[in-house]
């Protein structure tokens, strides 16, 4: 396998990711907007990435489905224990949105960076098959890794973490497509996990998506623009998957 083309994809990753997040950092008055517009690239991220990957995967196969929609699960109510016994304090509903805990953003971007390491072997595995498999899956992953950013950056900053810390984190979000690479020159990961884990991230997004960036981006004023930006969100990963 040439290791260039996989290499030269994930530095192009990476540097979309970068500019994702600095883009949450210098439109930080207007974030409200972006975590609208997050949610809904949240919502279009599982429903026309995750979900029919999993299915193609099940099919191809032919794993247990209930298996992926149990790690589904597993990943919905992990993060929702852990927000409400670790991460944050007990607030009443109405009060929500003035309890922020930084350690809920760092646990989001980190696992948003997890995320991006996997893009980084799919990149990688893809170039394992073929020129041309490799080539479809880097646009895919370059195509959704500035809202990636986006979406790590402000999660870190809506939690109250410092403009400094969150650049620190944006950075290990943005190499870990490169290290994901890397780590296909040396070992492959198997259809099984690779279902397992689309499946527990497609609940961790949904979580985070539902209970913590849709609620933040209206808990000042609910807006037809907000609404509409969320929408657009959605649509947006809808027709970069159908391009992809």
């Amino acid at each position: 396998m040439n290791i260039f083309a996989p290499i030269i994809f994930s530095v192009a990753t990476f540097f979309s990711t970068y500019l994702g997040g600095l883009f949450a950092i210098r439109f930080k008055d207007k974030l409200h907007f972006i975590m609208a517009f997050a949610a809904g690239v949240l919502l279009g991220v599982v429903s026309f990435e995750i979900f029919p990957e999993i299915i193609e995967q099940v099919k191809v196969n032919n794993f247990n489905p209930i298996e992926a929609m149990i790690a589904l699960v597993a990943g919905f109510l992990l993060f929702h224990i852990m927000e409400k016994t670790i991460l944050i304090h007990h607030v009443h509903e109405g009060d929500y949105a003035e309890h922020k805990h930084p350690k809920v953003g760092i646990a989001s971007a980190l696992a948003l960076t997890g995320h991006s390491f996997i893009d980084g072997i799919g990149i990688g595995l893809g170039f394992q098959i073929s020129p041309a498999v490799g080539l479809l899956v880097a646009i895919a992953v370059i195509s959704h890794s500035f809202t990636d950013g986006l979406n790590s950056m402000a999660l870190m900053l809506t939690n109250k973490n410092t403009a400094k810390k969150s650049k620190i984190f944006l950075f290990l979000h943005s190499t870990a497509p490169v290290l994901g690479v890397v780590s296909t020159f040396f070992f492959a990961v198997s259809p099984r996990f690779l279902v397992l884990y689309l499946g527990f991230f497609a609940g961790f997004l949904l979580y985070i998506g539902a209970s913590d960036i849709l609620p933040e981006a209206h808990s000042k004023r609910s807006s037809y623009k907000l609404l509409c930006l969320t929408i657009l969100g959605a649509l947006f990963v809808f027709i970069v998957s159908r391009l992809a």
